[in-house]
């Protein structure tokens, strides 16, 4: 699996002798989650959320009486005083039976959520950068890094897609419609390449750069020197993250991912 944290429970539920797939197959008003949403419920462990709270408790109830041989009828919850919520909305989940046969075909629905999980790209594995992909890797994302340093990109935490290149910048034009790159490489001039690239093209939800406003500025003048679409700079975060005093790498990734996924979540 891609994703460390959401996934990390499903060899739990791939060894059960059965599981139930719980699936959110009509929302209405305000919800946790959506239609389509699901869930795997064994005796034993749960894999992914419906949307926590008293609705998943009362879900994960339901699917192991459905194991212990109780109706696989579908269940309607309205999310109110009624069962301690106060989303005000209303949920109908439906119950199936999966056997150890069929594990199949449930491997193939994780893989598939993972397939749709939009790509972050890293371009420089300090400390910074790796601190970045530890953050990414517990959200819904494919984390790539990309370094010219073996030594660096051998530090790459584990789950993340590492990309060994002299010419980084030569990856750009590779990368998914929709993906977020982020640039923290050891060298401006890398930098630059990599930054002018990306800029380059009108389908990438953001374009991120590690420094300062000065850098920034710095980068501007030479964009604009070498020929550069002065419009296409309103593409560029630099700074990324949050102006907060905290300077520590793990402090930076977590203010930058936020801004990723808020990046991401608002790309059409």
């Amino acid at each position: 699996m891609a994703r460390l944290g959401a996934y990390r429970d499903f060899a739990a539920i791939a060894e059960a002798p059965g599981f139930v797939l719980v699936r959110v197959i009509e929302a209405k008003g305000s919800t946790p989650r959506n239609t389509g949403t699901w869930m795997l419920v064994s005796k034993a462990a749960a894999f992914g959320t419906i949307g926590g709270g008293r609705l998943e408790l009362e879900a994960i109830d339901r699917a192991r009486d459905v194991l212990s041989g109780a109706s696989a009828e579908p269940m309607a919850l309205p999310l109110g005083p009624e069962i301690g919520q106060c989303c005000g909305g209303h949920v109908t989940l439906s119950f199936e039976i999966i056997a150890p046969a069929r594990i199949g075909e449930v491997e193939a629905m994780v893989e598939a959520e993972d397939a749709s999980d939009p790509d972050v790209w890293l371009f420089g594995g300090g400390h910074v950068g790796r601190a970045l992909a530890d953050a990414l890797l517990l959200l819904p994302v494919s984390v790539h890094v990309a370094e010219t340093r073996s030594e660096e990109l051998d530090l790459t935490p584990k789950g993340a897609e590492r990309h060994l290149t002299a010419l980084p910048e030569s990856l750009v034009k590779g990368i998914r419609p929709g993906s977020a790159v982020i640039v923290l490489t050891h060298d401006h001039a890398l930098d630059f390449l990599i930054v002018s690239a990306a800029l380059a093209r009108d389908d990438l939800a953001q374009v991120g750069m590690i420094g300062s406003d000065t850098k920034r500025a710095t980068f501007e003048h030479q964009y604009v020197r070498e020929g550069g679409d002065k419009a296409r700079l309103s593409k560029l975060t630099c700074p990324i993250g949050r102006k907060i005093a905290d300077k520590r790498p793990e402090v930076i990734a977590a203010t930058v991912a936020a801004d990723i996924i808020a990046a991401l979540a608002n790309w059409k």
